[in-house]
């Protein structure tokens, strides 16, 4: 083997060795344990709601009837009023439903899970549909009124208009809420299932 033959060799040796030297140190793929961790936590949410949702839209006992509603004062506090009223449930418009409220987790009186409420707390708010509203507050109730996707509590008079009507009364009265944050809560809260008439929460 010459000389330059010789050069040649050792300079391709030495470029290969780098090469697999500076690459094998690095990985692929350059994701830190708080993002995998992250992903990972985020992906057991979206499986858990999946489930959840495939529970709530094949095992709801909600209904619009007057005797349903009726029947909520007999139930146990610990008994839970699930699925929608009307159409069928959307995992699309469920998921950002859920995750709309989680700007009011702070207010206890409103549900977290509109198609999941606890009889308890349906009753509570249920109460307070008849309650009387100032002339500045009873404004900020007709501007929901006028201006929710469903033009009111819900689609039709059934229970949730009466428990989300008096949850409405009491955001206004007790936490000084705006008729554009009631509507927002009503839209976000709207149990009677479907998809496509909604608007997206901001």
């Amino acid at each position: 083997m010459n000389k330059k033959t010789l050069i040649l060799v050792l300079t391709i040796t030495v470029f290969i060795a780098g090469y697999f030297y500076f690459f094998s140190s690095k990985p692929l793929f350059n994701f830190s344990p708080k993002q995998s961790s992250q992903q990972g936590t985020k992906g057991l949410v979206n499986e858990v709601l999946a489930a959840k949702f495939d529970y709530l839209s094949k095992h709801g006992n909600s209904s619009c009837s007057s005797a349903f509603r009726d029947s909520i004062a007999s139930m146990p506090d610990s008994a839970r009023l699930q699925g929608s009223c009307c159409s069928p449930m959307s995992m699309h418009r469920y998921s950002e439903q859920v995750e709309g409220l989680k700007k009011y987790k702070d207010v206890s009186k409103i549900p977290p899970d509109p198609y999941d409420i606890e009889a308890g707390l349906t009753k509570k708010l249920m109460v307070h549909y008849d309650d009387q509203l100032n002339p500045e507050e009873q404004k900020a109730y007709d501007y929901a009124m006028q201006n929710s996707d469903e033009k009111g509590p819900c689609c039709c008079k059934c229970w949730r208009w009466n428990v989300y009507g008096g949850l409405g009364k009491i955001l206004i009265k007790n936490y000084k809420f705006t008729g554009q944050q009631l509507t927002e809560v009503w839209n976000l809260s709207d149990g009677c299932g479907g998809d496509s008439e909604h608007h997206h929460a901001t």
